[in-house]
């Protein structure tokens, strides 16, 4: 494989909780010193990238806010493009918020009066917002989630609730399946990458999880690295209905495999 561009996953790929996994650092000073454009793409959409940055830059890792791409991002960047002056009605986090606000997003607290209904990861979602979701959605509203992610690993070494555990409870109320889910693997997210980094197909894609992380490399036609420091064992590997190229266990192991069978 000829790459020139690396797009690397966060939860469960650079970092575990608030845990730096051993050898992420290392690697991507790495890969940095040997020329690869690097990308960090990340399905949680709870930070903005200046978030992400100072989240990296807590753990010893620099990059800049054009270096992040969230589904956060690509939910305010579609919202922005596609719904702009429509009301959003939003169950999500203040930080999901915020990255709609700074995209001219306009927001309504009123679910009634929302053109466009937005679920996402929610530490406090309940009732409330379940009977928000179902007041929303009409026939009219459009229906979106930030990202698929049922659940995301912690350092504890358990699974906890993600944006898409949310969107299906609120699709399941409503009886109707959001229009779309805009976080890894969607053409959105392919279209967003594409627009930063090389060809995809001089792309590789590294990441914890087959269903988000493989399965979007496989859409936009990259080399896919699965790492094994996340959501995913060799077990769930063989049972996958997508197959990715290389199987590392971490992040540490990536220059070793571009060495191999790359070249920058």
């Amino acid at each position: 494989m000829d790459i020139d561009a690396v797009v690397i996953d966060l939860d469960g790929t650079v970092y575990l909780g608030e845990e730096l996994l051993d050898g992420a650092r290392e690697a991507i000073e790495t890969l940095r010193a040997r020329g690869y454009d690097l990308l960090f793409v990340t399905n949680n959409p709870t930070r903005s990238p200046a978030g992400y940055v100072d989240r990296l830059a807590d753990l010893g890792i620099d990059a800049t806010a054009s270096q992040i791409l969230s589904a956060g991002t690509v939910t305010a960047e579609f919202l922005a493009d596609r719904h702009a002056g429509e009301s959003v009605f939003v169950i999500g986090s203040d930080g999901l918020l915020g990255q709609l606000d700074d995209a001219g997003v306009t927001v309504t607290e009123d679910p009634e009066q929302a053109d466009v209904l937005v679920t996402s990861h929610c530490y406090d979602f309940d009732y409330e917002d379940l009977t928000h979701g179902l007041w929303a959605l009409d026939d009219e509203t459009a229906f979106y989630g930030t990202d698929r992610d049922l659940t995301y690993p912690n350092d504890d070494g358990r699974e906890y609730p993600g944006s898409g555990a949310i969107t299906r409870a609120v699709a399941g109320v409503a009886e109707r399946e959001p229009d779309r889910v805009l976080g890894k693997p969607s053409g959105v997210m392919v279209e967003l990458i594409a627009d930063r980094l090389a060809r995809p197909e001089r792309c590789c894609i590294v990441g914890d999880s087959l269903d988000t992380d493989i399965a979007l490399g496989e859409r936009a036609g990259m080399a896919t690295v699965l790492v094994l420091s996340g959501r995913t064992d060799h077990v769930a590997v063989e049972d996958a209905p997508v197959a990715p190229d290389y199987v590392l266990d971490g992040l540490a192991d990536l220059p070793a495999l571009l060495d191999d069978h790359g070249t920058a």
